[in-house]
């Protein structure tokens, strides 16, 4: 007997994302090199190529382990001529490039010996100009079967430089398509039960909103009678709502919670009552459950990378880091973020991954590592209730609480050293430096040191 179609995964609330983007991550098999790729760690463009592939993926698990994750998302890994594989050319079939079904079955099967769970990217709105059934309609014309997949505005199909069809974002590369067609449902249908059977532990549905609501009410029952463990979260960039009400998606990427981390942490454009007030409205929109099923990101292949958004200032990259691993939702870390790889748009967002460890910023490293240790360690910072305590004009004081513990965290964005009062019926200890801090008369006075963050226990 499956769960009804409102469950949400139960590992949600323990998880922690680890972004992949296959192409520019690790090359563990040169042997399906595209031609023409790229020496490793060159300047990523729109159309060139790197290696990185599925075995590079599986060998190096055990660093993403290391660093604390337990989950990781990959960007399309279906066949498809672009670097970035959203133009599927085919959604049954594992891009040559990265290996073969198989191996990406190996690769599962790794994660979960492991205890890393899996979610792969959907890009059903649209597929790539060499998909079969468009190549079927460039070729045949109004006569082919497929004719209908796609809004042809006249034939014959015009090449992608100037689309006679409709396309995402006039894009001729990605004609849309028809989803409401029932062949072309169907079709999509089986593409999420055969992966999903495979073992997949999600789905990370890409511009969720250019389709409608109906089919994802449909897709959700499907999946979830396959699994009814597995994670839906869609890429929405604003108010989510209307995709969170259990019949849809058990989360999305939070975009709104990064929009208002970027003007508190990086361009200091709000106050702490005010990021404290953004968060609250934000929480308020979903229902309670849903805000624990969001992936709180700070970056990803779509932006800027983080520490070049903060001009190279680690500390608050660190600050942002400490706030996201105490915060409740998923906490999801891009690839290279933690060794501190910089980048613009994209696509200088999605360089290779650096593996010289002298290229390192360890110390970056070491940081994300030991904020997601506290996070693991303390199950009020992944399942716990959030309580405003108090927010200035720099310091932010929250609580994460559980029937067990209570975990209370300070963030204090000014250069200068900040005192503070909590209310404590128990003296407190910082998890990071080990100071413990005495109660008096059921409060304690404690300090947070400029561009800096405590999270306190009970001593």
């Amino acid at each position: 007997m499956h769960e009804t179609i409102d469950h949400r995964p139960a590992w949600l609330k323990d998880a922690l994302f680890y972004q992949i983007f296959p192409e520019r991550f690790a090359n563990g098999d040169s042997s399906n090199d595209p031609s023409g790729v790229q020496p490793w760690g060159g300047k990523p463009t729109g159309k060139n190529f790197f290696g990185g592939d599925i075995q590079g993926i599986i060998d190096h698990l055990d660093y993403v382990k290391d660093l604390g994750a337990n989950a990781i998302y990959l960007n399309p890994v279906f066949a498809s001529s672009s670097n970035h594989k959203y133009t599927t050319s085919d959604y049954m079939k594992i891009d040559p490039e990265f290996g073969t079904n198989d191996l990406f079955k190996k690769l599962v099967d790794t994660c979960h010996q492991k205890e890393i769970r899996i979610i792969i990217d959907g890009v059903f709105n649209h597929t790539g100009v060499d998909f079969w059934a468009f190549e079927d309609i460039k070729k045949n014309g109004a006569a082919s079967k497929y004719a209908a997949w796609y809004n042809i505005y006249s034939y014959p199909v015009n090449p992608p430089n100037n689309p006679n069809y409709e396309c995402w974002w006039r894009l001729g590369s990605l004609p849309k398509l028809m989803v409401d067609n029932p062949e072309v449902k169907a079709y999509l249908f089986d593409v999420a039960r055969y992966w999903t059977s495979m073992g997949i532990d999600g789905w990370r549905l890409d511009v969720p909103n250019e389709i409608p609501h109906d089919f994802w009410i449909e897709w959700r029952k499907l999946v979830k009678s396959v699994n009814p463990e597995c994670y839906i979260v869609g890429e929405i960039w604003d108010d989510a709502s209307a995709w969170l009400h259990g019949d849809q998606f058990d989360g999305v990427m939070n975009y709104e919670w990064r929009k208002s981390c970027l003007d508190f942490f990086c361009r200091e454009k709000i106050s702490a009552k005010e990021f404290d007030e953004q968060l609250a409205n934000l929480r308020s929109l979903y229902p309670p459950d849903a805000n624990y099923d969001l992936q709180n990101l700070l970056g990803s292949h779509d932006t800027e990378r983080y520490l070049t958004l903060c001009d190279g200032d680690v500390a608050k990259v660190k600050l942002s880091v400490l706030f996201q691993m105490t915060y409740l939702g998923a906490p999801m870390v891009y690839y290279g973020d933690e060794i501190g790889i910089e980048g613009g748009k994209d696509p200088d967002c999605r360089r290779t991954m650096i593996w010289d460890q002298s290229k390192w910023n360890k110390d970056l490293r070491a940081h994300f590592q030991k904020m997601i240790f506290l996070r693991n360690e303390l199950p009020a910072l992944r399942r716990g209730d959030i309580t405003s305590i108090s927010a200035d004009d720099d310091l932010l004081i929250f609580k994460r609480s559980t029937n067990n513990q209570n975990v209370f965290v300070a963030i204090n964005r000014s250069a200068n050293r900040r005192e503070f009062k909590i209310s404590s019926a128990k003296n407190l200890k910082d998890v990071m430096t080990e100071e413990i801090f005495q109660c008096e008369n059921g409060a304690l006075t404690l300090n947070v040191t400029g561009m800096s963050g405590r999270v306190l226990i009970s001593a």
